[in-house]
C-alpha cells in the first residue's frame, strides 16, 4: 500500500501553517514552524506570486495532508461528493470526517491522525460489535465506534483515559472515555467542522 514516509514538519512548513500532524509536539515550541515558519527548501524564503491555480492547488495540498490521504483516494472522494445532494465542497469534507481514523483521532483516543490510522490498522478498533482494521472505514449514524476489552490497558488508551477532560470532542459524537467508546449521533455538517479548508477553492481545482 502507497503512503507518505518523509518529514510531517515539512508539510506543514510547506503550507505555512500548523496541521497537527505529529501529536503533543505540534503544542511545544520544538515545532519546527515555530522555529523556520517559511516553506522548505532552498527557495523556501522567496515570495512566489500566488496566483489564483497557486491557491487552489495549495488548498487541495493541505487538504490531503490534513487526513493524510493521497491523490488518487481524495480524488476519489470529490468524484463522490459530485454525485452526493448539497454543496460538492462541504459533502467532500463531511467523507473525510466520517472516516473511521479521523473518528477516532476526533474522539481524543490519538494523539494524531497517524497514531489513529495505526490503532485501527493493528485491529483495536470495534464498530458495532465487531474489529473493523480498515482506516478509510465511513461511519454512519448511529454507528458505536469502541476500543476492544482485551487493548484498555495500552499504554494509548491508559492516556486518552486520563486526558479525556484536556480535549472536547465534535458535537457530532459522543465519547465515553470510561468505557472507550464513541457514540455516532449524526455525520457533521460544515459548521461542525473545525479542519481551517477553503473547500470552495479545492473544488474550483478540480473542476478546471
Amino acid at each position: 500500500m502507497a503512503r507518505y514516509t518523509g518529514a510531517d514538519c515539512k508539510r506543514c512548513r510547506r503550507e505555512k501553517m500548523k496541521l497537527f500532524l505529529k501529536g503533543a509536539k505540534c503544542d511545544s515550541p520544538k515545532c519546527p514552524i515555530e522555529i523556520r515558519p517559511y516553506p522548505p527548501g532552498e527557495h523556501g524564503r522567496n515570495r512566489p506570486k500566488e496566483s489564483e491555480f497557486l491557491l487552489q492547488v495549495r488548498e487541495k495540498q493541505k487538504a490531503r495532508r490534513v487526513y493524510g490521504i493521497l491523490e488518487r483516494q481524495f480524488h476519489n472522494y470529490y468524484e463522490e461528493a459530485t454525485r452526493k445532494r448539497g454543496k460538492t465542497g462541504e459533502v467532500l469534507l463531511q467523507i473525510l470526517e466520517s472516516r473511521l481514523d479521523n473518528v477516532v483521532y476526533r474522539a481524543g483516543f490519538a494523539k494524531s491522525r497517524d497514531m489513529a490510522r495505526q490503532l485501527v490498522g493493528h485491529g483495536h478498533i470495534l464498530v458495532n460489535g465487531r474489529k473493523v482494521d480498515i482506516p478509510s472505514y465511513r461511519v454512519s449514524e448511529s454507528d458505536i465506534v469502541e476500543v476492544r476489552a482485551k487493548s484498555h490497558e495500552m499504554t494509548p488508551f491508559v492516556v486518552a483515559r486520563a486526558e479525556s477532560g484536556d480535549r472536547t470532542a465534535p458535537a457530532w459524537l459522543e465519547v465515553i472515555p470510561d468505557k472507550m467508546r464513541i457514540l455516532v449521533h449524526a455525520l457533521p455538517v460544515r459548521a461542525q467542522i473545525d479542519t481551517q479548508v477553503q473547500e470552495q477553492l479545492i473544488v474550483e481545482f478540480y473542476s478546471k
